[in-house]
């Protein structure tokens, strides 16, 4: 595997499900005669994150990662999302620049530097910052968004975290 294969389709996939989780919290607000809107602003703890910054991490996390691995400019978003309508299309844009990519575009880059701002001048090995920060850095967010409508009464589980399986049936 490289690369693309360890990144790109779980960042498609949980962007996917984080989608069909908005749709369960606007049923859910609609059943309960709530204005899906105010969900946006909850948070799990005063000190952390909003569902709308979760969501705006959560797509920066995979945009950058791809983009960092793939050595590619990834676009900007000034985070300025105050509806669900605009976070949709957030995610969407997301989606539609990671799905540009593919395996070749990542292709003898495992062992790429790359110097991030936040590294004050190093840099770690793209290998490394995939498997030790990229992934793990968005999972933290959109589990986070996920934990935040589900505390909030949003009706979601396991199965709608982790999302379809492609299941193999043996032959008979």
């Amino acid at each position: 595997m490289n690369l693309f294969d360890e990144s790109v389709p779980a960042f498609i996939r949980m962007l996917k499900n984080l989608e069909r989780w908005l749709d369960e919290a606007e049923t859910y607000a609609t059943e309960r005669g709530f204005d899906v809107e105010d969900l946006l602003t909850a948070r799990l703890h005063i000190d952390q994150y909003p569902l709308t910054r979760q969501i705006q991490a959560a797509c920066d996390s995979a945009k950058l990662a791809t983009a960092r691995l793939a050595e590619a400019k990834a676009p900007v978003h000034d985070d300025v999302e105050t509806t669900l309508a605009e976070l949709r299309t957030r995610i969407g844009e997301t989606l539609a620049f990671i799905e540009g990519f593919s395996a070749e575009d990542f292709e003898g880059k495992a062992d790429a530097k790359l110097y991030l701002p936040f590294l004050q001048g190093g840099y770690v090995v793209a290998n490394d910052y995939l498997h030790q920060f990229a992934l793990a850095n968005f999972y933290f967010h959109i589990t986070n968004a996920y934990a935040i409508l589900r505390h909030n009464g949003v009706k979601l589980g396991k199965r709608t975290f982790i999302g379809h399986m492609n299941v193999q049936m043996p032959e008979a």
